[in-house]
């Protein structure tokens, strides 16, 4: 929404919106740089819809009786959700979607470092802002750049990716977070057709399975990478011949990597251009952050948030330590509901008995579902698998267990998405420590 709020604001139009965690007094430094842009935010009780507002656009989490949706229904205005809006754009511009259950804010921000590496002068609405663009002074999940080319990451959450047709698509792969996989297959089966060129990673298996309906997939995989070498903060491996040195760590970023170079060539850049690109590339905010480490003990804040994440964060952080003491807020009571077991088994699976799992109470950022499910539900299944798993509501309590509980070698890392507080939570169990 933010994104779409900047775009707009960048053309020129008069955009004004509101937020509950604005409301509540939290994400001063975002409220502070959406103002800087002209962006006017007001209280969600409906004092923002206007009869001269053009029109309203509301994310999935806006309900029927949001005070802001009853004005705007009173006096006349047209009512868009976020992806009708972001259609138009799509359809406006030399466009790229990425889409996928996990990595597309990175491989957008791979993809959007190297187009702007080679002057191409690209335009971006992501959801993970850009360090790239923080450098800018901007929130970084949006840039209108001096060229044609647009990159969109996907959100196939509520279905509403079925709405876009761009000349590209990509699809990383497909794993149970939102919806059930059957529902998934269906919506990225759709959006594929609905490119006029699709990106299709035959490496991911659920993925592949749709391959048979997309005769004019382009297929990309891993066979193309060799010489990897996986250290703790980055990766190194060879693409086509050509030497990468990624400064971020992981299989899963060197996987987001092939991804943005394939793409990256269907625009006439050459490999070697792609490989100096991605040397300077500065993340995403909340990707595997380093916060700190101080006597030996290293503490990184990360998005992770569905299984596939959980995965394939652990795994990175196994190289970044001898232990991992991992600290997993939850977001939503539904979600969490939905993936109990798969949530259990992404920590169980690739966690030790020697770690140590600790979960605060679910992120609660509004809204009307049904909240019969608790973090206790997971420690106690993960427990019973056998791993060192322990729910403490408070994170007072938490920063005094790590401090008293952490060594020399430990990898600490904080996990979650939606509450912007993490980041600031991650930078206390540093101090915190001993």
């Amino acid at each position: 929404m933010s994104a779409l709020a900047q775009i707009a604001a960048g053309e020129g139009k008069t955009v004004g919106g509101s937020d509950r965690e604005f409301d509540k007094g939290g994400g001063k430094e975002k409220l502070r740089l959406l103002k800087n842009l002209g962006i006017k935010i007001y209280p969600q009780n409906g004092s923002g819809v206007s009869a001269d507002t053009d029109k309203l656009i509301l994310s999935t989490a806006i309900e029927e009786t949001n005070p802001d949706v009853g004005a705007a229904k009173r006096l006349g205005v047209r009512i868009l959700h976020r992806s009708q809006l972001l259609a138009e754009y799509v359809s406006a511009y030399d466009t790229v979607v990425i889409a996928g259950t996990s990595g597309k804010s990175t491989t957008a921000a791979m993809l959007f470092s190297i187009l702007d590496f080679c002057g191409l002068g690209p335009s971006v609405i992501t959801g993970g802002a850009l360090n790239l663009l923080k450098s800018r002074g901007l929130i970084g999940n949006a840039y209108r750049g001096t060229g044609k080319a647009m990159i969109v990451e996907g959100d196939e959450s509520d279905g509403s990716l079925v709405r876009y047709s761009p000349g590209r698509g990509v699809l990383l792969n497909i794993t149970k977070d939102h919806k059930t996989i059957d529902e998934l297959k269906n919506i990225f089966l759709a959006f594929a057709k609905n490119c006029k060129k699709i990106f299709l990673n035959s490496d991911d298996l659920v993925s592949s399975e749709l391959i048979p309906f997309l005769p004019g997939a382009a297929l990309y995989s891993c066979d193309v990478v060799s010489g990897v070498e996986l250290l703790p903060f980055s990766s190194e491996f060879y693409i086509s011949g050509v030497r990468f040195v990624l400064p971020v760590p992981g299989e899963y970023n060197i996987l987001n990597a092939v991804a943005a170079v394939r793409v990256a060539v269907s625009y006439g850049i050459s490999v070697v251009d792609c490989a100096a690109a991605l040397a300077v590339f500065p993340g995403v905010e909340r990707r595997y952050r380093l916060v700190g480490q101080k006597h030996g003990v290293s503490v990184i804040d990360d998005f992770a948030h569905n299984p596939a994440k959980i995965s394939a964060v652990l795994k990175a952080m196994r190289f970044s330590g001898k232990r991992i003491l991992a600290v997993y807020q939850p977001h939503g009571f539904t979600p969490t509901k939905s993936l109990r077991k798969e949530l259990t088994a992404a920590f169980a699976d690739n966690m030790t008995m020697d770690d140590i799992l600790i979960m605060p109470d679910i992120f609660y950022a509004g809204g009307t579902a049904p909240m019969d499910i608790s973090s206790r539900d997971i420690t106690d299944a993960v427990s019973a698998r056998g791993i060192k798993a322990f729910y403490i509501p408070s994170r007072v309590e938490i920063k005094k267990y790590i401090a008293e509980n952490a060594r020399e070698g430990d990898v600490v890392g904080v996990l979650g998405a939606r509450d912007a507080t993490l980041s600031d939570f991650a930078e206390d169990i540093l101090r915190g420590l001993p």
